[in-house]
C-alpha cells in the first residue's frame, strides 16, 4: 500500500517573532532575545508538534536596523549546538554564506553539528547580497549576482568533497589494536579551482547523515537553477496560490531537467500566521503589530530590499519608479516580489511597509486555526507546496497556538505525522543517508 503524502513543516524562528515590531508587543518579552533558554524552549515546542525542523536565518552585518531591531543576534550554528542538547528529534537548520566563509571551516562546523545532534543538521545555502555584509569582509560592494552563484557552486563542491573525505566506516575505534581510524579510508581531496585550493581531508569524521540536509532559499533564475541541482528543501516566498503553483511547477521541471527525482526536493512556501478564536480577532491582532512599526526602520528595510534610498520618501505617496530586476545585484527575487506587490496593488509606501512588516514579503494569514488548516491543505493538495515554512509573528505564543491548535487539525486530516518516524533530519524529509560515493577515488591522507 502506498503511504499517503504528508506535509513537511519547518518553524522559522527569529528573536521574539517575525514581525519587525514583535519585541514591542505586550505578548512578548523583549529580554528573551538574548536568552538561550528562550530558543531551547521554542525548539521543544516545535518538537512537541512533531515538526520536521527549526531554522535560523543569518546575515553578517548590523546594517541600518540596530536602533529599532536586530533580527539575528546569535551565530546560528553555535545557537543550534545549544539547542541540540535540549532536544531529541527536531531538525536543526542554519544559514551560512558561501560568499563570506571558507569551505573547510564551514564543512567542519556542520559536520560537528551533525555529530552533536546525532544526525539532525541542515545547511541553508545563501550567497549574501547586501553592501553592509560585503564591507565587513574587505569588499567595497557586493560581487555580481552571477559571480556569487559561480562561487557558491565551487564552494559546495569543496564542502561535499570534504564531507566525503572520510569513508562511512573509516572510524575503527579499536583500543586493543590502538587504531582510531583506518588511514586508507581517510583521503585528501586535492581541490584546485578558480576560487579555492583545498587539500583536505576534513578533520571531523563523516556525520551520521553522511551529509547535512541541503536547503536553498533563492528564487532568482540563478537561485532556482542552483536549487534544482542541489537543494533538498527549498524555502520560498509566494503570496498567492497561483504564484505558488507557478513556482512549484517551474521548480519541478528544473529538478527533472537536472536529472533528479521530484521526491528529492521539498518546496516550502513561507506563511506568517496571525491566529485567534475568530477571524475578526485575528485581523485585529495583525493590526496591533502593524501599528507598532517604526516608519524610519521600515523605510530602511524597504531601501535595502529595493536597492535605493527611501529615507525621505513621503509615506502616503506611491513608490518612486523602480529599476528593472536586471539592474539589481542584491537579492533579486525579493526585489521582484516587493516591486510586483507595490505596482500591481498600487500601494502607498505606508501600505507597503505594513504588508512587509510581518515577513518581509512572505504571505501573511489572519484567521482561526481551522481556517489556516484549510488554507494549508488547499496549497498542499493543489500543486503549490510540499509543506510550509511557518513564521510566527510573535514568540513563543504564535508557535504555541500553531502547534497546539493547527497541527492537530492537520493530523486528524491525515496530512501530517502524529509521531516521528525517523531519527535524522534527512529521514524527516523522506531522504536516506548519503553514502560516500568517492570512496577509493582520492589520495590517502598522510
Amino acid at each position: 500500500m502506498t503511504r499517503a503524502r504528508e506535509m513537511h513543516l519547518n518553524a522559522f524562528l527569529m528573536g521574539v517573532g517575525h514581525h519587525e515590531a514583535a519585541w514591542r508587543h505586550p505578548s512578548t518579552d523583549e529580554r528573551r532575545i538574548l536568552d538561550v533558554r528562550h530558543y531551547q524552549e521554542l525548539a521543544q515546542i516545535a518538537e512537541r508538534g512533531r515538526l520536521d525542523s527549526i531554522f535560523f536565518a543569518d546575515n553578517v552585518a548590523v546594517g541600518p536596523r540596530v536602533k529599532r531591531n536586530v533580527t539575528a543576534v546569535f551565530e546560528p550554528v553555535t545557537l543550534l549546538s545549544a539547542i541540540a542538547v535540549a532536544t531529541e528529534h527536531i531538525g536543526l537548520i542554519a544559514t551560512a554564506s558561501t560568499s563570506y566563509n571558507e569551505p573547510f571551516n564551514l564543512a567542519r562546523e556542520f559536520a560537528s553539528l551533525d555529530h552533536l545532534s546525532r544526525g539532525r543538521a541542515g545547511w541553508n545555502i545563501v550567497t549574501s547580497g547586501t553592501e553592509d555584509e560585503a564591507r565587513n569582509f574587505g569588499h567595497e560592494t557586493i560581487p555580481e549576482h552571477a559571480r556569487r552563484y559561480e562561487r557558491a557552486q565551487e564552494f559546495l563542491d569543496v564542502v561535499t568533497a570534504l564531507w566525503d573525505s572520510w569513508d562511512d566506516d573509516a572510524v575503527v575505534l579499536d583500543p586493543g589494536a590502538g587504531v582510531f581510524a583506518d588511514p586508507t579510508r581517510v583521503r585528501a581531496i586535492d581541490h584546485v579551482g578558480e576560487r579555492f585550493r583545498v587539500r583536505g581531508p576534513l578533520n571531523t569524521p563523516r556525520g551520521p547523515q553522511g551529509r547535512p540536509l541541503l536547503v536553498q532559499a533563492g528564487s532568482s533564475e540563478a537561485g532556482k537553477d542552483f536549487a534544482a541541482r542541489h537543494a533538498e528543501a527549498i524555502f520560498t516566498a509566494q503570496r498567492s496560490l497561483a504564484d505558488g503553483q507557478d513556482f512549484y511547477s517551474d521548480l519541478r521541471e528544473r529538478v527533472r531537467a537536472s536529472g533528479r527525482a521530484e521526491g528529492d526536493v521539498a518546496i516550502l512556501p513561507g506563511v506568517v500566521p496571525y491566529l485567534a478564536s475568530t477571524e475578526a480577532e485575528a485581523v485585529a491582532l495583525e493590526r496591533e503589530f502593524t501599528d507598532l512599526i517604526s516608519p524610519d526602520y521600515a523605510l530602511g528595510q524597504l531601501s535595502r530590499m529595493l536597492g535605493m534610498d527611501l529615507s525621505g520618501q513621503e509615506l502616503d505617496a506611491p513608490l518612486p519608479p523602480l529599476p528593472e530586476e536586471a539592474a539589481i545585484e542584491g537579492a533579486k527575487s525579493r526585489f521582484t516580489l516587493v516591486k510586483r506587490l507595490a505596482e500591481t496593488e498600487r500601494l502607498t509606501v505606508r501600505e507597503l511597509i505594513g504588508r512587509l512588516g510581518g515577513g518581509r514579503g512572505h504571505r501573511s494569514f489572519a484567521g482561526t486555526p481551522e481556517q489556516l488548516a484549510d488554507d494549508l491543505e488547499l496549497w498542499f493538495t493543489h500543486g503549490a507546496a510540499d509543506g510550509f515554512n511557518i513564521m510566527p509573528p510573535h514568540l513563543p505564543g504564535g508557535l504555541q497556538i500553531f502547534v497546539d491548535e493547527v497541527v492537530p487539525l492537520l493530523q486528524r486530516r491525515g496530512l501530517f505525522r502524529t509521531e516521528y518516524g525517523a531519527e535524522t533530519l534527512r529521514g524527516h524529509y523522506g531522504l536516506p543517508p548519503v553514502h560516500n560515493t568517492r570512496a577509493g577515488s582520492l589520495s590517502t591522507a598522510r
